[in-house]
């Protein structure tokens, strides 16, 4: 379970040894001189596009060949093992699937290949009637799920993931109902915590379609808003509350929301939360669930407090579903086009990119900028210069964020300007554009904003402004974009193609991600010397 072992591969030739025979000496000079020359010629050539075009192309060649032989090299070392399953298969859209865990290759664990072949009833299937299939975190998902299972889940955001943990969550339900009245006040059987008050009305919105045809429901409780309709809705009794950890507890406290009955737990977005600062809240309240619960997380990274998040409240031996890659990776369907310029230069551009991108006014474009009072300046700007624009930040009441998001995502008002806060797990349709006027704090936060285009199988652009003041996150974003077969502006490679550690606040620069299945610390006595005579 956890990371893939890393292997190194060898990509080069390994020199042949030197054997006694003088003629092989001499012919082995003969071929290290004309190696040296053909190099200097290689090197000669480095510069030149056609060669940047060729390293692009056998840099991704390189990639799936290590892919290819680390696939193998699971499949051999499963062999020998008959306690914890790795299974790597692909998906329809050539996304690589790993999933890891104790019998996790059990014939009853099998891809659920259609919605009747998930052995759902019709009645919780009647809210996949628009899909053809289930999506590649749906199909591996669903039977760890169903069965029970704590499970770990990686997924880009737009592959389907609320279902993925929204209809198990809706069949633990009527499990626990099963043959009783739904009465007035009774208490939620699931819990799902979200980072921000977006992506909590997001899943709400899919979870109370999902459960009008099977009578489940469920409440989303955010900050921001008033209190009043929310304890309402509680003591009339709920099957699932979704929220963000700040106004669940403050319901927990006042003794209105009552989690003892909660035996589904989900965690999204649970890297974002701890770094949100909510580690203590989320931990009281997960403390106020039933003890015998099934936990679902899912997570962009697996950074340290998050390992022990999972240690604590999951089970010994987690289910993990990867789709896509662990490291780093931004969405193949999204062009990324970076330009480097001068800070001073960005409003300029900005309009020139939206008589580009925006001519018609019709299409959705979304810019992301990195501080809240930068969306007032740049909204102002553009109202300004004759654009309809509407922003999104944390200073906005609820009721502005809400009204803002509405006009955006029905059209009324199809430019909008918003912080991160935007970026994590917003399922916007059809934005087509996505513009980086302010490069983000981290590369974590640039894939995810790139990714509010792109979705469910489109073609999207991102265009990304980068000044001297991001250059310490230049090499990161030159691996991204490498990665995903995109073109590595001349100005980028500028500032350099180093990497930074990844640092913890605690620990510093020599932190590593922990894999999941790594085991609890041991305390080791010695004896003390001290107490001889």
């Amino acid at each position: 379970m956890g990371k893939k072992n890393g292997a190194v591969l060898a990509t080069e030739p390994v020199a042949e040894q030197q054997t006694n025979n003088n003629n092989t000496e001499l012919k082995s000079s003969k071929k290290n001189k004309k190696n040296k020359n053909k190099h200097n010629l290689q090197t000669e050539e480095e510069n030149t596009p056609k060669r940047k075009h060729e390293e692009l192309n056998n840099q991704n060649d390189t990639e799936s060949e290590k892919k290819s032989k680390k696939k193998k090299k699971h499949n051999k070392s499963d062999e020998n093992d008959s306690g914890n399953g790795v299974e790597e298969t692909v998906s329809a859209s050539d996304e690589p699937i790993t999933v890891t865990g104790k019998n996790a290759k059990d014939e009853k664990y099998a891809a659920v290949k259609t919605f009747v072949g998930s052995g759902l009833p019709d009645n919780v299937l009647e809210c996949c009637k628009g899909f053809e299939k289930p999506s590649p975190i749906q199909s591996r998902a669903w039977p760890f799920l169903l069965d029970g299972r704590d499970l770990i889940g990686i997924a880009a955001t737009g592959s389907g993931k609320t279902l993925a943990f929204g209809l198990p969550a809706i069949m633990h339900v009527l499990n626990k109902r099963k043959n009783k009245v739904s009465s007035k006040g009774r208490n939620p059987l699931c819990l799902m915590l979200s980072p921000t008050r977006e992506l909590a009305q997001q899943i709400s919105d899919v979870l109370c379609d999902a459960g009008k045809s099977c009578g489940v429901e469920s409440i989303c409780l955010y900050g921001g808003t008033s209190k009043g309709p929310q304890i309402s809705a509680l003591k009339s009794g709920i099957d699932i509350v979704i929220g963000t950890p700040g106004r669940i507890q403050d319901l927990v406290e006042m003794g209105i929301c009552r989690l003892q009955e909660v035996s589904f737990v989900v965690l999204d977005e649970a890297d974002r939360m701890l770094d949100m600062g909510f580690e203590q809240i989320v931990r009281s309240i997960l403390g106020q669930t039933c003890s015998a619960r099934q936990m679902v997380m899912f997570s962009a990274t697996w950074p340290l407090a998050v390992h022990h998040l999972a240690q604590e409240f999951m089970d010994p031996n987690p289910v993990k579903v990867v789709v896509g890659s662990e490291d780093l990776s931004a969405n193949h369907d999204v062009m990324q086009i970076v330009e480097v310029l001068d800070e001073r230069l960005r409003d300029k551009r900005l309009l020139a990119l939206l008589e580009k991108y925006h001519k018609s006014q019709k299409n959705r474009v979304l810019v992301f900028v990195l501080y809240k009072w930068e969306t007032t300046r740049v909204e102002k700007m553009l109202q300004q210069g004759g654009w309809k624009a509407v922003s999104i930040s944390g200073d906005k009441s609820q009721h502005e964020r809400t009204k803002a998001l509405s006009l955006f995502k029905n059209g009324s008002c199809p430019l909008m300007i918003a912080t991160d806060v935007a970026a994590r797990g917003l399922d916007i349709p059809d934005v087509e554009v996505v513009i980086n006027f302010s490069f983000p704090l981290t590369l974590e936060d640039y894939v995810h904003r790139i990714g509010r285009t792109g979705r469910a199988g489109k073609k999207g652009v991102a265009h990304t402004f980068f000044t001297q003041a991001n250059k310490g996150l230049s090499g990161e974003l030159v691996n991204v974009l490498r990665e995903a077969g995109q073109v590595v502006p001349d100005d980028l490679l500028k500032f350099g193609t180093h990497v930074k550690k990844k640092e913890s606040k605690l620990y510093g620069a020599h932190f590593k991600e922990i894999p999941v299945d790594a085991p609890k610390s041991k305390k080791i006595t010695f004896d003390n010397s001290d107490d001889e005579d």
